[in-house]
């Protein structure tokens, strides 16, 4: 007597026996979240502020803004990357220079434009900008700080969702992240009202990411 050939059910579909691993949860993803903060903080401090030149002479001589676009800059956070001598340079190639203005929590960031030597007044959470309200024009080019970056353009901040909220405010403006090459890593936590960058100038070259 012959043997039956074994068969899969006709009712069970191969494809939907491969479990793919669940998504992990929102609380899951802010602890991740506060954990590579508290790492990429740490790394940080091991890095130069000074880098900053490099990085500004790497972002002119490989991923120059157009002429005549106006660069949204920021003034440094302590540890963060020097962006001062970048923001000195691109004034003096005649960009208009803009700064931040950090306002209500769940707002996007109010541009101010500054000029070299103009003075400064505190904001929230240890910023500075110009002061005054001198009409700003819309930027071109928004120089994106943060403390932890990966190649697909994933970006970890500093939890206000502020650059999130301002960079989906200028969509055709070109994002670009400002770091110290040691802020990569491999995966930022990221969730849906995270927005990607598409490259990201360090000391060491510009990345451009793959955010597909």
């Amino acid at each position: 007597m012959k043997t039956p050939t074994a068969r899969v059910a006709p009712h069970i579909d191969p494809q939907m026996t491969r479990i793919s691993p669940p998504e992990p949860s929102p609380a899951t993803l802010r602890s991740d979240k506060r954990a590579m903060r508290q790492a990429a903080r740490a790394r940080r401090r091991q890095c130069d502020p000074a880098l900053g030149v490099a990085l500004g002479e790497r972002l002119l001589g490989e991923r120059a803004p157009p002429a005549g676009a106006v660069v949204a800059g920021v003034w440094p956070l302590p540890g963060e990357i020097d962006l001062r001598p970048l923001l000195a340079m691109l004034a003096a190639r005649g960009h208009a220079v803009l700064l931040p203005r950090t306002v209500r929590r769940g707002e996007p960031l109010e541009f101010r434009l500054w000029t070299p030597g103009a003075p400064l007044e505190a904001g929230s959470f240890g910023t500075l900008h110009p002061q005054g309200g001198l009409p700003a024009p819309p930027p071109d080019v928004i120089l994106v700080p943060l403390l932890a970056f990966d190649r697909r353009g994933g970006r970890l901040g500093y939890g206000a969702g502020f650059y999130d909220r301002t960079l989906r405010l200028y969509p055709r403006a070109a994002a670009i992240g400002c770091a110290f090459a040691a802020q990569e890593v491999d995966a930022v936590p990221m969730e849906a009202h995270d927005v990607r960058l598409p490259a990201v100038a360090t000391e060491r070259g510009i990345i451009e990411c793959d955010t597909d």
